[in-house]
């Protein structure tokens, strides 16, 4: 699976989640800052973004499809959607298809589905030129106004080629000219009565960059060259030009069309990025003075900090930890090389990552481990609503550091770290605490079938 990885992972334990699947570890500019029109009042006009990917895969074996997000109660709760992923071709374009491992329009657009699996309850034709994901998706925001919905592009297995497209000014035109073509403009491949010029216009709110790393290791295929910091930049400029380019020409369309003396508005089209924990990895890709100006927000890495290939066992997303990774370090980080707190969004894990062949006693935090727990579909991860049910059963015992904000389950053998309700009102309040921008959520297929996760950090950004 394409999940995100972790910053700071050892080669072997890197080696060993990708063979499992798992998602290694992991993420004063003042008048120029584009962020401010959508700091207070994104989505369902709240103080703060409430950031939830929704993975593309998850709607064949978990069987987590749009319409549970409407039904869960978390569609009401959100404030943006981050579709995960759209892919970059080694011709550094951004495309879709049905390619094994690379693309997947079945379900992104062609996919049929009936009344009972739809969002409004009407089954899909075999006319129409847009279902799967992306119509369901369409029609989640039309339930729920003012929800926004984002294309995230790379991710872990996916970030192969993004070094080679930002290398030029031509080619970082062309890169972004292809997303914005293919998603904000809704230009989709046509595929059998699907797709078509304009099939997926309206739907997507804006681009979320999830290149893991420019200027560091990723995944065993990804380029990386130490230019990559400046053409990151670059392109993130690039991204935020065309963009706001596109939105005004739409505005002048509109305003062509509409009657005399009446106002058109400009829509923004929002830009962010999914950023690591690690100094060195911050360092390596990202001038954060600069590209904080072109981004309305970035998604902090708040997971993965320790994962299951390793060793020992350890936290995973802890609020506070003295001299290891945290999210409290890693706002820290980001902040003092210029990031505005406002536009820092604090990522928290639906999963949790476990160890088992523990030993050495007592609560087994820190201790040395044989190997990645058993799970559901991949060894070491584990959602939360299947943790929830060890908590629940009796077998395990919850631990909790209540000082530095984490969690986790230990029956002997085997441990899980993870967050739960009480470890996320903690993160909730430090984020209010901290003026931080709100919280994003590694994915929503981990939550229970309820949204007790998603309820859990509504209460606590909005005091509900």
């Amino acid at each position: 699976m394409r999940r995100r990885t972790l910053s700071r992972l050892t080669t072997a334990a890197c080696a060993f989640a990708l063979l499992a699947g798992i998602a290694p570890a992991a993420t004063a500019d003042g008048a120029q800052d584009r962020g401010s029109r959508d700091d207070r009042g994104a989505g369902h006009n709240r103080a703060y973004k409430s950031i939830g990917y929704f993975t593309q895969w998850g709607v064949y074996g978990r069987d987590f499809q749009v319409k549970d997000l409407d039904t869960s109660g978390a569609a009401a709760r959100l404030t943006h959607i981050n579709y995960a992923f759209g892919n970059v071709s080694a011709e550094g374009r951004c495309f879709t298809g049905n390619v094994p491992g690379e693309a997947d329009a079945w379900a992104d657009y062609a996919r049929p589905l009936d009344a009972a699996g739809s969002v409004d309850g009407v089954a899909d034709t075999d006319t129409q030129a847009l279902a799967g994901n992306f119509n369901q998706l369409r029609e989640l925001k039309a339930k729920h106004p003012g929800l926004k919905v984002m294309i995230s592009l790379g991710g872990w297995s996916w970030s192969t080629h993004f070094s080679d497209a930002a290398r030029t000014a031509a080619s970082r035109k062309a890169l972004v000219s292809s997303c914005i073509d293919l998603y904000i403009k809704g230009n989709l491949p046509v595929d059998g009565v699907r797709g078509g010029e304009g099939a997926a216009a309206g739907l997507f709110d804006g681009i979320d960059i999830d290149w893991e790393w420019p200027g560091s290791a990723g995944d065993t295929d990804t380029v990386y060259r130490p230019e990559d910091k400046k053409n990151f930049t670059a392109l993130v400029h690039e991204f935020r030009t065309q963009l706001d380019a596109y939105a005004k020409s739409q505005k002048s369309q509109k305003s062509q069309k509409s009657q005399p003396n009446r106002t058109t508005h400009q829509k923004h089209y929002e830009l962010s990025a999914f950023v690591p924990t690690a100094p060195a990895k911050i360092d390596a890709g990202f001038d954060v003075r600069r590209i904080m100006r072109d981004f309305d927000f970035v998604n902090l890495q708040g997971y993965d900090f320790h994962v299951s290939g390793e060793t020992t066992t350890a936290q995973q997303s802890a609020l506070y930890a003295k001299g290891d990774f945290s999210v409290d370090q890693t706002v820290r980080d980001w902040i003092r090389r210029g990031a505005p707190a406002r536009k820092l969004v604090v990522g928290m894990p639906f999963y949790g990552q476990g160890w088992t062949g523990v030993t050495g006693g007592g609560d087994g935090l820190g201790q040395p481990a044989t190997a990645p727990a058993p799970a559901t579909y991949a060894a070491g991860y584990e959602d939360y609503k299947a943790l929830k049910k060890l908590a629940d059963s009796g077998q395990y015992t919850v631990h909790r550091d209540t000082r530095n904000g984490h969690a986790w389950l230990f029956d002997g053998t085997t441990l899980w770290t993870y967050d739960d309700p009480q470890v996320l009102r903690a993160k909730t309040s430090y984020i209010r605490d901290r003026g931080l921008g709100g919280a994003m959520f590694w994915s929503l297929d981990g939550d229970t079938d309820d949204g007790e996760l998603m309820s859990a950090v509504d209460r606590g950004l909005n005091r509900r």
